[in-house]
């Protein structure tokens, strides 16, 4: 590990990734993997407990696995395959599938552990970048140079060189969503009587899309998703007295929790909507939120990510260290790929949906959320009475 103590000769390496979160991390990972000299740069050198994601499931594991992550990822988190869905105290649907649970720290600690070469992790702070055709200079606050042939913003939401490189932030929607996380158990120190739980939200005014309850090492993580006004009282409600609040929002929640508690300090994070503009320049390149943030309740943020990873690290940057050169030619068929630009749609599309399937109280939006839940139990009590007939039937419509 490099840290900002020692200023050396400039470091040499064929990308530079500036921002050391899951995103920078998995991308340093695979190219470097792939035998790329790769300069990983953050501040941090562990990175801190962060309420970010803290699950990974589905069609996201499929990714993982073809990415090369998934023994880490084993390692790392705790495994689930169901997941109780109620709503108004009633069951909805089982959904079945491998997941797993675990603070984002560990998350990005586990991406970071595949790197070959510790001393990829650069500790410092970019100060200054300037880009061309040709080659790419960064600046660090130690006084430390990095030159590359390509930089990968990696950098979050925080937009500062960017900035400085004239790409700039276009809010689509602002506090469009508010997330909280938290840890419980009940107070008798017994088990839950689920693996995993999702609780959808009862009535419109309330602004609750679910709460997932799911289980991490430190025991049963909470993860509340709202569409509600960040200044709204009950968001002080939520950090002060979060049991109490919790029910009196999700009253049929009660028979299933019992007698519980939190176990440690409630998190929040307020969300905008937002993308890039200007971003297409010569040797450099953003992936994850620095290009486009994404709802948390809608559960895309993860795959939108995967996809930047996979679709960068394996087809288009070894294609380009190829050639001479890291001209606009070369950036732009990253972000005119087209499994790029479709996660990127299905994203904000599915963040307009989740805000209105919660929100919207008209009555064409009322029958369509009934109709919403009505098909799932549907389903789900066609699957109890012929086990595995549902899927089947769906299997062979999709031949």
């Amino acid at each position: 590990m490099t840290t900002s103590k020692s200023v050396t000769e400039p470091i040499v390496a064929d990308i530079a990734i500036v921002g050391g979160g899951l995103a920078g991390s998995l991308a340093a990972a695979v190219l470097a993997r792939a035998g790329h000299r790769v300069a990983l740069v953050d501040k941090r050198a562990v990175y801190p407990e962060e309420f970010r994601v803290e699950k990974i499931g589905g069609q996201q594991l499929d990714m993982i696995r073809r990415l090369g992550f998934i023994r880490g990822l084993e390692n790392a988190g705790c495994l689930y395959d169901r997941v109780l869905n109620i709503r108004e105290g009633k069951v909805v649907d089982v959904s079945v599938g491998q997941a797993y649970g675990l603070p984002y720290a560990n998350l990005v600690a586990m991406a970071r552990g595949q790197i070959p070469d510790p001393s990829s992790l650069v500790v410092d702070e970019v100060t200054a970048v300037s880009c061309s055709d040709d080659v790419q200079h960064l600046e660090l606050a130690s006084g430390q140079r990095v030159s590359a042939r390509l930089v990968v913003l990696a950098t979050g939401m925080a937009g500062v060189l960017g900035y400085k490189l004239g790409i700039r932030r276009r809010v689509l929607a602002e506090r469009h969503s508010v997330s909280f996380g938290f840890t419980i158990a009940r107070r008798n120190g017994g088990p839950f009587d689920f693996k995993a739980l999702t609780c959808y939200g009862e009535r419109t005014s309330d602004g609750v899309d679910y709460l997932s309850l799911f289980p991490v090492p430190a025991g049963m993580r909470a993860n509340l998703f709202m569409f509600r006004d960040p200044t709204d009282p009950v968001m002080r409600d939520l950090r002060r007295d979060t049991e109490a609040t919790l029910l009196r929002l999700l009253p049929g929640l009660q028979p299933y929790l019992g007698d519980f508690h939190v176990m440690d300090r409630v998190q929040n994070w307020v969300m905008d909507l937002s993308v890039v503009e200007g971003h297409l320049q010569p040797g450099v390149v953003l992936i994850g939120d620095a290009f486009q943030t994404n709802c948390p309740a809608a559960g895309t943020g993860v795959a939108r990510l995967l996809v930047d990873v996979e679709r960068l690290c394996t087809e288009y940057v070894p294609q380009w260290l190829k050639t001479a050169g890291m001209g606009t030619d070369k950036i732009s068929q990253f972000y005119s790929d087209s499994d790029k630009v479709a996660a990127d749609l299905q994203s904000l599309k599915m963040a307009h949906f989740r805000q209105a399937l919660t929100s919207r109280n008209d009555i064409s939006w009322d029958v369509r959320r009934r109709l919403h839940f009505l098909r799932r139990n549907i389903s789900h009590r066609v699957d109890q009475m012929r086990p595995g007939w549902l899927a089947g039937f769906r299997s062979a419509l999709r031949a």
